[in-house]
């Protein structure tokens, strides 16, 4: 297939093009083009800026693809501008599971009503960033209900590649004794192992599916068991304080993330806890050589 990836050269990106390249597509990807990429000749690229309408219309304009898979449509006009400008059968969006309200234990699809919220155009800078999703969602829902369409709901992405290094606060803090304000310990939340991430994409490129779909690891896990498994490892203690540096899963709610639309299409992630330990174990190491 000839596929368009929007955005999609770093962090979980990187995988989900190996892997659209390693099942034969015909790969482009659209960026800046204000950094290298690794993918050499494998890939054509195209030179747009995803934040104006008029430099998508012109990167798009008498172009086809069979899919579109977009990793920087963040709010309403994201989503406004390539839908009006392109030529596709289907189109993937990297969505969040921010857009929830909130999310809960379980968390299915249909948690989250975009046809009954208002819709706002908006650009990046207007909301929040889970509004602005919400309202790309919304743009979707309300809007192009004719088009083929997937938005692509994932919690925390983390990995050795993690470049937000928000699970590496906390074992950076534990390590270096740097207090710590944590307000929801013993919360236990989902997340989504990188590469996965980045498959699951790739995987979908090729699926008959509509509407939106949940991607998470199976299981959860809790900051509190976090902590305790780099103080076990390390042998220092976690220091949490209320004048503390703020981390930065405070305000998550307890919420697991369902998956069984996205079994019943065929893929299955990997339990959580199999590989969440390997990954601290990975960033002990890391902080212990510095």
């Amino acid at each position: 297939m000839n596929i368009l990836v929007i955005g999609g050269t770093r962090f979980f990106g990187i995988p989900m093009i190996e892997e659209l390249l390693k099942s034969g597509h015909d790969v482009t990807i659209a960026t800046r083009g204000l950094s290298a990429d690794s993918f050499g000749s494998r890939v054509k690229r195209l030179i747009l800026d995803r934040t104006d309408a008029q430099s998508v219309r012109d990167a798009l304009s008498g172009r086809r693809f069979d899919v579109i898979i977009d990793k920087l449509a963040y709010c309403s006009n994201d989503i406004k501008s390539v839908m009006d400008a392109a030529d596709f059968d289907q189109y993937i969006q990297m969505s969040t599971t921010a857009v929830y309200e909130p999310k809960h234990i379980n968390t299915v699809e249909s948690d989250f009503d975009a046809l009954s919220k208002e819709l706002i155009w908006c650009g990046r800078p207007d909301f929040p960033y889970a509004e602005i999703k919400r309202q790309a969602e919304c743009a979707l829902w309300q809007k192009y209900p004719d088009r083929n369409w997937i938005a692509v709901r994932y919690p925390f992405v983390i990995g050795r590649d993690d470049y937000t290094r928000r699970l590496l606060f906390y074992v950076d803090h534990v390590i270096h004794s740097r207090p710590m304000h944590i307000d929801n310990a013993d919360h236990q939340m989902s997340f989504i192992r990188s590469d996965e991430a980045g498959k699951f994409l790739a995987f979908l490129a090729e699926k008959d599916c509509c509407g939106a779909v949940n991607g998470a690891s199976e299981g959860t896990v809790s900051v509190r068991e976090i902590l305790d498994f780099v103080e076990q490892k390390t042998g220092k203690k976690a220091i949490i304080e209320a004048s503390g540096d703020p981390a930065p899963y405070n305000g998550e709610p307890e919420y697991s993330i369902n998956t069984d639309k996205a079994t019943a299409l065929g893929f299955r992630f990997s339990r959580l806890r199999d590989w969440i330990y390997d990954l601290l174990d990975y960033y002990i190491a890391g902080l212990a050589h510095q």
